[in-house]
């Protein structure tokens, strides 16, 4: 439990709070700086538990809930404060909330969770960079990082609902297996 990669995703959620209290004080930079490391600390730990065979039933939990709630934080912060476009961030609280509630409905009725799949690794990825060039773009008035979040952001939410669709996939074949399981037990 108290490996490396687990202490970065501790450290990840606890930096959530600073991230917000930032952006209440108008700190607008120090946030997407923030937001910057915790987006990039999410590739550290899994490059390290991966490496150094850390890999753990915590991590697995661990990590994807950092990133939720980074992304989720940034997300609200950025439509509240008006860092973020209204449409971007409500796009993205959309998806959110669908991939959540389907992962509930799964872990519900099947008791277990579906595989990361790389290409949602590169939309979170791409995301994490354009949220906090947006933060970044408005905290130092920098239009070009405003353009360099858009060029990055736009693609990067094409495919996270590509990926969610995906998902949306795996989630209903895992809940067929599970059916066809418990027919065959029943028989």
């Amino acid at each position: 439990m108290f490996t490396v990669p687990n202490i970065i995703s501790v450290v990840r959620l606890l930096l959530v709070p600073v991230f917000l209290w930032l952006l209440h004080i108008d700190e607008i930079a120090a946030a997407g700086w923030l937001l910057a490391f915790i987006g990039a600390t999410d590739w550290v730990d899994g490059y390290i538990a991966r490496r150094f065979n850390q890999v753990s039933e915590v991590g697995k939990f661990l990590d994807p809930l950092a990133d939720r709630l980074a992304v989720f934080a940034a997300v609200v912060g950025g439509l509240i404060y008006g860092v973020l476009p209204a449409w971007f961030a409500i796009a993205l609280i959309v998806r959110e909330v669908l991939i959540g509630i389907g992962a509930l409905v799964v872990g519900l009725k099947v008791g277990g969770k579906l595989e990361v799949r790389w290409l949602g690794k590169l939309a979170t990825l791409m995301l994490y960079a354009a949220i906090a060039w947006w933060f970044l773009g408005v905290g130092y008035d920098a239009d070009w990082l405003i353009w360099a979040a858009r060029i990055v952001g736009l693609p990067g939410l094409i495919i996270y609902y590509v990926v969610g669709v995906q998902y949306l996939g795996d989630a209903l074949a895992l809940m067929r297996d599970q059916s066809a399981g418990d027919a065959e037990a029943a028989q």
